[in-house]
């Protein structure tokens, strides 16, 4: 282990990783879905339709993955029922959207995917508002 590191309990290393892998896969993937966000705004709704739901259902559901609970999951709440969009997201970019594309297209889904999968097996950790909400309220409650 780095000795300058060695003063933080084992514990706190698990809640840093945590936390950076949120600001990083969830602020990465902002940059997906603010452009998104904004197309819907100013009223353009053509997009995608790559499992046949239509137009502008599948912009709405790209641009709440993409852009709201991105959000979420950077702030930490709600994220293991955040990932999950997201999770979806990136299983139909990788498997319907670039099925036929070479593996240098996937990267960056599986990436994702990977990190999402993560969040929702591992949790926000305790530098997160889902802590700070419910994990103390549960244990004042005890």
């Amino acid at each position: 282990m780095i000795k300058s590191l060695r003063w933080l309990p084992t514990r706190q290393y698990n809640d840093i990783s945590l936390l950076a892998v949120r600001i990083i896969s969830g602020g990465l993937m902002l940059t997906h879905g603010y452009p998104k966000y904004a197309r819907l705004l100013e009223g353009n709704t053509s997009f995608a339709d790559p499992i046949g739901l239509g137009e502008e259902f599948s912009l709405l559901l790209a641009v709440f993955a993409e852009f709201v609970c991105a959000i979420l999951v950077v702030a930490g709440l709600l994220t293991r029922l955040s990932v999950i969009p997201l999770i979806l997201t990136m299983i139909v970019a990788i498997f319907v959207v670039h099925i036929h594309d070479p593996m240098s297209q996937k990267e960056l889904g599986i990436f994702y995917l990977f990190l999402y999968t993560m969040l929702l097996v591992k949790g926000p950790g305790k530098l997160s508002l889902d802590y700070l909400f419910f994990k103390k309220a549960k244990k004042s409650r005890k």
